[in-house]
């Protein structure tokens, strides 16, 4: 499969009775939190009704606090040479969540760090901009992190999450080299997305995973879980390092490509970065940070640069209604509707 490298690839207590007393007739329940950022909140109240469902009369939390800054960019990250890369024979005897990185592959990670720190300081960043990671649990990925991660001092970075459901597409435990030659030959026939390996996933099974995974993600963008309140930096960058496979599934959920469109791109090189950056109205746009050969390159269509081009001054919730896709399903429809 053609490659792509991209730069621009955690008092004593009371003994429970055997039986309780009787409930007084109209309990209340004081609910008061140990957590010293909500010292001075109101307590809350649970009043019981007559149905004996508990209703919240009080809340302490502040309904009016301005919504946290959306990530200014997600950085999407292939690991570094592997051993497996170099020597396929290595699958025979090592698990793949267990192999690692060659030097070559730990040297393009810290070179792949240094490339994220350019773009970030050279864009217009923030005095107090700062990265958050997700990364694969799978071993290669880690020092990819590891390495990548030496170039940014501690207080740039926001935090770090494993998250398992990054790994990589699952091709079943220990491999038999001339089977596999013979299921990546059978994948190629049969459709690159919906192929899984014996013992092992398709594409559309790492697609499913991916799906949970972005719901993860959005719902963390939206309560800011990345920087504690008052200290949130309008520069923060998240970056995901994980896999060739996972990481064109993920851009195909999130920008709810096709299959067609997805067997269309092409693998990352090894610590190559495809970078989704805020456009105007505050969604993600690829072609805000890469160019529209850069993007072809990859396996953009047309189409799908279109809709790039409208994601870089979209808002979020905004709908496309003039997505050039459906162009790919109706093609009998002329303009105003009618059969050509």
């Amino acid at each position: 499969m053609a490659t792509l490298s991209l730069a621009v690839s955690p008092p004593s207590p009371t003994p429970f009775p055997f039986s309780a007393p009787p409930p007084p007739s109209n309990p209340t329940i004081q609910c008061c939190s140990n957590i010293s950022s909500y010292n001075s909140a109101p307590h809350e109240q649970l009043h019981f009704p007559t149905n004996g469902k508990p209703s919240f009369q009080q809340s302490p939390f502040n309904t009016n606090s301005p919504l946290p800054p959306r990530p200014r960019r997600i950085i999407l990250v292939r690991h570094g040479e592997s051993e497996g890369n170099v020597d396929e024979n290595v699958y025979t005897r090592v698990g793949d969540p267990k192999i690692g990185l060659t030097q070559k592959g730990k040297a393009q990670a810290e070179e792949c760090g240094a490339r994220i720190r350019e773009m970030v300081e050279g864009n217009g960043a923030a005095e107090d901009w700062k990265l958050y990671f997700y990364v694969s649990p799978y071993k290669r990925t880690r020092q990819t992190l590891q390495h990548l991660g030496k170039c940014f001092e501690r207080r740039r970075i926001a935090g770090v999450r494993e998250e398992p459901r990054l790994r990589e597409q699952d091709f079943g435990n220990f491999q038999d080299r001339e089977r596999m030659r013979v299921e990546k030959a059978l994948r190629m026939l049969y459709g690159r997305f919906f192929f899984r390996f014996p013992n092992g996933e398709s594409a559309a099974d790492v697609y499913d995973r991916i799906t949970g995974f972005r719901e993860t993600l959005k719902s963390d963008i939206d309560v800011g879980r990345f920087q504690p309140p008052g200290q949130r930096s309008e520069d923060i960058n998240l970056v995901i390092v994980s896999h060739g496979v996972t990481l064109r599934v993920f851009l195909m959920r999130w920008y709810k490509w096709t299959v067609e469109q997805y067997e269309r791109l092409h693998n990352l090189g090894n610590a190559g970065m495809v970078v989704m950056e805020k456009g105007h109205g505050g969604r993600y746009s690829l072609l805000m940070h890469h160019s529209e050969e850069e993007m072809r390159e990859f396996g953009l269509t047309e189409e799908m640069l279109i809709d790039q081009e409208w994601q870089k001054h979209a808002r979020p919730g905004e709908l496309n209604y003039d997505c050039p896709t459906i162009n790919s399903f109706f093609t009998h429809l002329g303009d105003d509707g009618c059969r050509t």
